[in-house]
């Protein structure tokens, strides 16, 4: 008896085992013949220059065949989307239908794939030693205006690091770029401030203040020998824990970063939104930047203030009450003819608050960097002119050709952008002909008719359409160098595909 009865116990938990494995079995039948893929996982990130090793944690949750899930590391979250068929998986952000954020197979307990298409992906289950650090909430001050600090009466021009150089800057490398700016004539023509982007950044010591990291040994050194060839140098960080490259950034740092710089001797912030968007929705930005801005006057040393925010929070309309000299208007611009194009044309709505000592920033320019034509780069030069933009170079100017140096160093070109009037262009399209006007201090206008086609067209300039209030009495052609005639109040003229057109044109 004890025997059968042990029997048929036996025989019962292999008919269990047997079931619960058959439910197995068809879950996973259900939910495309894979494992699961719900979980979290980790990918190891590249180490930083100041020795932090970064961490991607990709959160995830399957019903099914449906995918939801969350990719996030210390200065950067991304919401996600997808399927899963079997043990291979699609996950797509949410401004992009078509091509795939992530994309993989999870193979022996392990998910293998592409990140945007370009870089390998390798993440294993997640640890709670993997987990980043926690950042406490930290209340946005309540609003006040920030005193004017007098400085950028005209937009600020210079160079920036980060378009050619991204990550590899350092110190020596800012050592030569100043020595160009002076050789290469560039300082002279108004190019004052050498900015050093993102990468910078070490770690904060005990005291919590926040050090350079290797490639930049001493950055009061740097400052000293920055100001030595007659220019201003300039910095980076961001209003979250950390910036866009994953750095620690200046989040309940903000009067002891300042006092740091102005210590160092720094001239110049650019304060790039980046992580502050992890804990901060758009609503609470001004207070933000206008917590820095804060700071920056309180250290007593004269600081331009850039804001980055790509545009976000209708920041024309409050950027000078939070102490700001000049914001972002758009994302970031890249090295080709439609980047460049839709950064300018989202600056027509922001016109009537560009004036002195407050500026609208469509972003660095890239001449030189040699994606585009030298059609296309003059156009680059005399749009950021005519719309009072800041002109901060990001070419390699150690080492220019004739037509890049002609086109930055054009100094007709740069007074129209100087111009004391502090006036923002404003476009009138006619078919693939945009005309820019942009008024004077002088009562005249400059003038630039920008071919959006494939063809050379032919620009006909009427003097009535000018605004002048009386006949052209003076006209020069800004790139040719040279005077012009509007016989019988027109002046026709030829411009190449994707180039333009810029005329200085009086009444007096």
């Amino acid at each position: 008896m004890m025997l059968k009865e042990r029997g048929w116990k036996d025989l019962m938990t292999a008919a269990v085992r047997f079931v619960a494995l058959l439910m197995c079995v068809l879950a996973s039948v259900g939910a495309g013949n894979g494992q699961s893929l719900s979980g979290r996982w980790m990918q190891p990130g590249k180490t930083l220059d100041n020795g932090e090793q970064q961490k991607w944690i990709l959160e995830l949750k399957q019903d099914g065949n449906m995918l939801t899930g969350k990719l996030k590391n210390l200065d950067y979250a991304v919401e996600l989307k997808g399927t899963a068929t079997g043990n291979h998986f699609e996950l797509f952000a949410p401004w992009e239908s078509t091509k795939p954020y992530l994309t993989g197979d999870l193979v022996n307990g392990e998910l293998h794939g592409m990140e945007r298409g370009r870089r390998p992906m390798l993440a294993k289950p997640a640890t709670g030693a993997d987990d980043n650090p926690t950042v406490s909430y930290i209340e946005p001050p309540p609003l006040h205006k920030v005193p004017d600090n007098g400085l950028a009466q005209t937009p600020p021009m210079g160079w920036n690091s980060w378009n050619l150089f991204a990550g590899r800057i350092d110190d020596q490398t800012v050592r030569t770029m100043a020595d160009a700016l002076v050789s290469s004539g560039m300082r002279d023509a108004g190019y004052i401030y050498l900015n050093i982007d993102d990468t910078w950044e070490g770690v904060r010591d005990a005291q919590g203040n926040l050090q350079s990291n290797h490639k930049f040994p001493d950055m009061k050194a740097l400052a000293d020998y920055v100001h030595s060839k007659g220019l201003k140098l300039g910095i980076y960080s961001g209003p979250g824990p950390r910036t866009c490259a994953g750095y620690p950034a200046s989040y309940g740092h903000e009067e002891q970063d300042a006092k740091t710089w102005a210590t160092w001797g720094v001239d110049y912030l650019k304060y790039d939104w980046c992580s502050a968007r992890n804990i901060y929705k758009n609503d609470a930005l001004q207070p933000v930047y206008q917590k820095m801005g804060d700071a920056l006057r309180e250290t007593g040393r004269p600081m331009v203030y850039s804001l980055c925010e790509y545009g976000w929070g209708n920041v024309e309309q409050w950027g000078p009450a939070v102490g700001g000299n000049l914001w972002r208007t758009t994302g970031d611009i890249r090295d080709d003819w439609s980047s460049m194009i839709e950064n300018v044309e989202k600056q027509v709505p922001t016109a009537p608050f560009a004036r002195p000592g407050h500026w609208n920033d469509p972003d660095m320019l890239e001449i030189g960097n040699g994606h585009m034509t030298d059609d296309e780069y003059r156009t680059h030069m005399s749009l950021w002119a005519l719309v009072a933009s800041p002109l901060l170079a990001g070419n390699d100017v150690r080492n220019m050709t004739d037509a890049t140096k002609a086109i930055l160093l054009n100094k007709e070109v740069i007074a129209v952008d100087q111009d004391s009037l502090g006036k923002q262009a404003s476009p009138v399209k006619n078919g693939d002909l945009e005309t820019w006007v942009k008024p004077l201090a002088d009562g005249g206008v400059a003038v630039g008719v920008v071919n959006f086609g494939s063809a050379a067209a032919t620009a006909t300039l009427k003097a009535s359409d000018l605004g002048l209030g009386g006949p052209v009495r003076k006209a020069r052609d800004l790139w040719a160098h040279q005077d012009v005639n509007f016989s019988g109040g027109v002046f026709p003229a030829t411009v190449p595909s994707h180039g333009v057109l810029m005329l200085r044109v009086s009444a007096k």
